[in-house]
């Protein structure tokens, strides 16, 4: 489990431990971490953890956060990492280093949903792999090999895109506009997971089925309809 080293505006320091998929920071008294700070903002940030990934959005706060000395809006989170917001840093230690390239998350923004789902569906198919020779009479035969895992993919049903689809490949893949409406999708051993991630406090989560998300994560089923940012998806499974 990772965990935030939170040292604050008056140099007193603590150890907040990631032991939620939703951890949230700002001014006032409702956060999981409460900084008093009048340059905070009362809703300020949010680290969001799924299995050993953790990943930190701003959520549109006024003086904006840092991540080692840089203005973020959303970043995966690295073992030694340093935020700032405010007055206060709180810097992010990992179980083991993390891979701090994008190829986990997969920022899927108004705008760039034609771009990611033709990169998608533009990959040539493989070639047939040659047939493999007999096996000897005398021979047992080969015991098959397991199955592959169950693929899942996200199917665009509405607007200029419809009928494009998503591979969800990644073990983390996130999609929607930072700050409006994010949603994490996380593949597991058992299938895979959404939860609502990003947005401004109080504002239109995605929906699945028709339903909003909450923080807890939720189990996605074949033919499942998700909806943000105004694209309508279908989830399916396939060998």
């Amino acid at each position: 489990m990772g965990k935030l080293i939170v040292t604050d505006s008056s140099g007193q320091t603590r150890d907040v431990p990631l032991n939620k998929e939703r951890i949230t920071i700002g001014r006032h008294p409702d956060n999981d971490i409460c900084l008093n700070d009048k340059a905070v903002s009362g809703h300020h940030a949010v680290v969001i953890t799924i299995l050993q990934d953790s990943f930190l959005e701003d959520l549109d706060s006024t003086n904006g956060t840092q991540v080692n000395g840089k203005q973020i809006a959303k970043h995966p989170l690295t073992h030694g990492d340093t935020i700032a917001i405010g007055r206060n840093t709180l810097k992010y230690e990992g179980e083991g280093a993390a891979d701090d390239d994008f190829e986990k998350t997969m920022i899927l923004k108004p705008g760039q949903f034609g771009a990611a789902f033709d990169a998608q569906v533009s990959k040539a198919a493989a070639p047939a792999a040659a047939a493999a020779p007999a096996v000897p009479p005398a021979q047992p035969a080969a015991t098959p090999a397991p199955a592959k895992p169950m693929l899942g993919k996200l199917r665009v049903t509405t607007g200029p895109n419809a009928g494009k689809e998503l591979e969800l490949s990644k073990a983390l893949t996130t999609i929607g506009k930072p700050g409006v409406q994010v949603a994490a999708i996380t593949r597991r051993a058992d299938g895979y997971y959404i939860v609502h991630v990003g947005g401004e406090s109080g504002g239109t989560k995605p929906l699945v089925n028709g339903v909003p998300l909450d923080v807890q994560a939720r189990k996605l089923n074949p033919n499942d309809t998700v909806e943000l940012v105004g694209t309508r998806m279908t989830f399916t499974l396939s060998g």
